[in-house]
């Protein structure tokens, strides 16, 4: 990925979106040029000069200290997900070329995991990798999400947007691929040397409109809890609330949970939905079906 141009165009769409009243500052003149502030406007806000904020925004952010990433988060109003964002390439631009394309890997599922997986018998319960591929669920979880764990290698990002079943299953699927495209920007911005997330970005830029108008919006976000409205093929609609816990053991690898509301339709549906994957769908990898899969799929 262009490194300079990802930071031209986070910091020129985050400028755009702000306008001077959000900002609290007046606007002077009738004929602005720009939806948002000036850059100017952005300077001042930040304390820096013109001239080095227009250095920071045609993309170079080598020597920007913590102070003025920081003040440049607040002027330009952004959330966590978004400052995180920043720092990112902001560490990128200030690593040596060695260390910025350092990474460790994760070869496959601790035993430890996958035991942790089979003790969640109530509840759907995934992992997934930072290529958004599932490399392993519970057997509710693998029922749950039938539709994507139908495909040979299942992954996220390919099935909202490759998959026409999608739009049917994700109740909510423009919000849902908004978060999705959001939440891989912010992990391109971690590992932006990462050939295998790239890879994945340029398929879905090359297969996909939706994806190419969502990932030119530069927006970024985490993805850590929320409701989940999905249209079973087996059971209908469910509300579900998912929690997404990322495994500090295991870089890159995330643990997502569902639940329903106690008494409410949902929590039947997943009852119903526990019956047929006992007996109609399709048995659960071993653990060490999961581990061989998990290692095949990060290498």
């Amino acid at each position: 990925m262009d490194h300079r141009g990802e930071v031209r165009e986070f910091l020129s769409t985050r400028r755009d979106r702000i306008t001077p009243d959000q900002a609290g500052l007046p606007a002077y003149g009738g004929n602005r040029r720009v939806p948002g502030l000036r850059r100017e406007e952005v300077a001042l806000l930040s304390g820096v000069s013109v001239d080095y904020y227009t250095r920071l925004e045609r993309g170079d952010l080598s020597g920007a200290s913590d102070s003025v990433l920081g003040s440049l988060a607040r002027a330009l109003q952004l959330d966590d997900a978004e400052t995180a964002h920043l720092f990112d390439l902001a560490h990128t631009a200030n690593a040596s070329p060695t260390a910025s394309r350092t990474r460790k890997r994760v070869d496959g599922l601790r035993p430890s995991i996958l035991r942790l997986l089979d003790a969640i018998t109530d509840a759907p319960a995934m992992i997934r990798n930072n290529y958004f591929d599932y490399v392993a669920a519970n057997r509710l979880g693998r029922a749950l999400y039938s539709p994507v764990f139908a495909e040979p290698a299942p992954n996220s990002a390919r099935f909202a947007f490759l998959n026409p079943v999608a739009p049917d299953f994700y109740v909510d699927w423009d919000k849902n691929t908004q978060e999705l495209v959001a939440t891989m920007r912010g992990e391109a911005g971690r590992n932006p040397y990462d050939k295998r997330l790239t890879d994945l970005v340029g398929e879905l830029s090359t297969r996909s409109e939706r994806f190419r108008t969502l990932w030119a919006a530069h927006n970024v976000r985490y993805h850590r809890s929320g409701i989940k409205r999905l249209h079973h093929p087996v059971v209908g609609d469910l509300e579900l609330t998912y929690e997404a816990f990322e495994l500090p053991a295991d870089p890159g690898l995330t643990l997502s949970t569902y639940t329903a509301e106690p008494g409410g339709p949902s929590a039947d549906a997943l009852r119903v939905l526990a019956s047929w994957a006992a007996t109609a769908a399709p048995p659960a990898p071993t653990s060490q079906e999961n581990t061989n899969s998990a290692a095949e799929r990060t290498e």
